[in-house]
């Protein structure tokens, strides 16, 4: 079994799983066939030394969240839309403007909101500390706040069922059990490296740092604020890694996890087994390019050559 830890992601009717050298994207077309996406990843950035150095490594994980991220969920719904009557591609300008209009609210609501919110407020407020963390714990609500009004919509509830059967089937693999969707059912779906904990760590420790920074001039309390993101996320990786290592055998691990691990009640519902089945293709796809699992006949090999050729195009 190898001490790498794999990851992964849920994209439109898939998920996406990350090896070391390679990803894999598996989803469930229209038409009921799974179909795979096999791309290399950037030997720059995965394979850098100053990047595996601790605190540096969480820039990595964000890389994983936006970029691998964004590409896999861009194919996933190019799949999802093949038999729809026009010809539409999230791979072109449209995938871009969904992408950046994404970030923008994402910026503004988690963001921006709360630091005016708190500003218009700021006169009764009698001191820095208690606005800075005025501003954090409404930033945290407006979070959870997202998370959970979103989860009443039947496409994001299948995207979060999805999001637990990569979880089980990470956390099958990772225990040994046979990677068939019977077995990896009986897995919880919640995982201590899961991206949703890595976030609830981002954001405490967030307001943690920008409490230290006082109340500046609002110009130079969005550059401060910008300037924490890096700083913020090596620290929450460093902390995720350290809770995961120590999670089985220490019991201060598991409770530090506790609210991470609940967290993940409305990030994740629990999967069907076709739902599974694509899950294990993905990692499968992973463990393949690892050398861990022999490859598929050829007639196979050769559909997922087809349906992988557009991730070269996108190196």
């Amino acid at each position: 079994m190898t001490k790498f830890n794999y990851g992964g992601q849920a994209v439109i009717e898939g998920v996406m799983m990350r090896g070391e050298r390679e990803f894999a994207v598996c989803v469930r077309a229209p038409s009921g066939e799974l179909r795979v996406h096999r791309g290399s990843l950037p030997q720059a950035i995965y394979q850098s030394r100053i990047l595996k150095w601790p605190f540096f490594r969480g820039l990595v994980m964000l890389w994983d969240a936006l970029a691998l991220g964004l590409r896999a969920l861009m194919w996933s719904a190019d799949i999802a839309l093949e038999e729809e009557e026009e010809e539409v591609s999230f791979n072109g300008p449209i995938g871009w403007v969904t992408i950046l209009f994404s970030l923008a609210f994402g910026i503004g609501l988690f963001f921006l909101l709360p630091m005016f919110l708190v500003k218009l407020a700021e006169q009764t407020i009698p001191s820095a500390l208690l606005s800075n963390l005025a501003e954090g714990g409404l930033r945290l609500l407006l979070f959870l706040a997202y998370l959970w009004v979103i989860g009443f919509m039947p496409d994001i509830r299948r995207v979060f069922a999805y999001h637990g059967a990569e979880h089980k089937t990470i956390n099958a693999y990772e225990h040994g059990a046979p990677l068939v969707p019977e077995q990896v059912a009986k897995f919880p779906r919640a995982h201590t490296r899961c991206g949703t904990g890595f976030l609830l760590v981002v954001l405490v420790i967030y307001v943690l740092l920008a409490t230290l920074m006082g109340r500046p001039p609002l110009l130079w309390r969005i550059l401060s604020r910008l300037v924490l993101i890096p700083i913020v996320a090596g620290i929450s990786y460093e902390f995720i890694k350290l809770i995961a290592k120590y999670y089985e055998r220490a019991s201060w691990a598991r409770l530090l996890a506790a609210p991470g691990l609940a967290l993940q009640q409305l990030t994740t519902r629990e999967p069907e087994l076709d739902m599974l089945e694509v899950s294990i293709r993905a990692l499968q796809e992973v463990l393949r390019s690892e050398g861990l699992l022999e490859e598929p006949p050829e007639e196979e090999q050769s559909a997922s050559k087809e349906s992988s050729a557009p991730a070269a195009a996108q190196e």
